[in-house]
């Protein structure tokens, strides 16, 4: 397994975008590639600063295509599956998770560095047949604000960067998804306070 890791991993450096674009899709669906992208965003944007946008964005649509494919999975193979695959309290608390903070149960482990577990909550999302769009817009916030973070360490830190975001990087990510819950709360109570206005 190593040496097909080390392949995928020396393919994407020789095709850039393209290439971290499919480890990310590849990593975020049915293979597990811990790490490998967000190293690969680190090493290349430390090589190419200028390309930090397009390294970033590349790995996160990868990744949201990725998801979308495990999240179909969820949706067509329903609860049963996912029960077979994972620990049943691991899915009953993930479930409990979605009944109580919605598309906040995938935004936030989005943000989480490897090896915070996050595939259970992309499979749930379907299995709870949370509105695609709703998803895609997390994945997309979530794992867009992680590569993009990851690529400004490395413009900072250069190839220190991953040794700062294995140090760090669970706290830094709890501390975003603390401010994108509250961003939210903000948002939602505005909107409530506005519609009720206009009521």
């Amino acid at each position: 397994m190593r040496g097909f890791v080390d392949r995928i991993q020396a393919l994407a450096l020789a095709m850039g975008a393209p290439g971290l674009f499919v480890v990310a899709l590849l990593d975020a669906s049915f293979l597990s590639l811990p790490e490998i992208a967000d190293l690969l965003v680190v090493w290349m944007v430390v090589q190419h600063t200028d390309r930090l946008v397009l390294y970033a964005a590349s790995a996160t649509l990868g990744s949201i295509l990725g998801c979308l494919a495990l999240y179909y999975v969820g949706v067509k193979g329903g609860e049963a599956l996912v029960r077979k695959r994972f620990h049943s309290g691991t899915v009953d608390r993930a479930l409990a998770s979605f009944r109580r903070f919605g598309i906040m149960a995938v935004l936030i482990p989005s943000v989480l560095p490897p090896p915070a577990p996050f595939k259970i909550f992309v499979l749930l999302a379907g299995v709870a047949k949370i509105p695609v769009t709703r998803f895609v817009a997390a994945i997309a916030i979530g794992r867009g604000m992680r590569y993009f973070v990851e690529g400004l360490l490395a413009v900072y830190y250069g190839e220190r960067a991953m040794v700062f975001i294995r140090d760090n990087g669970t706290p830094v990510a709890l501390a975003v998804g603390a401010l994108l819950v509250l961003g939210l709360a903000i948002y939602l109570l505005w909107n409530k306070a506005r519609t009720a206005s206009h009521g």
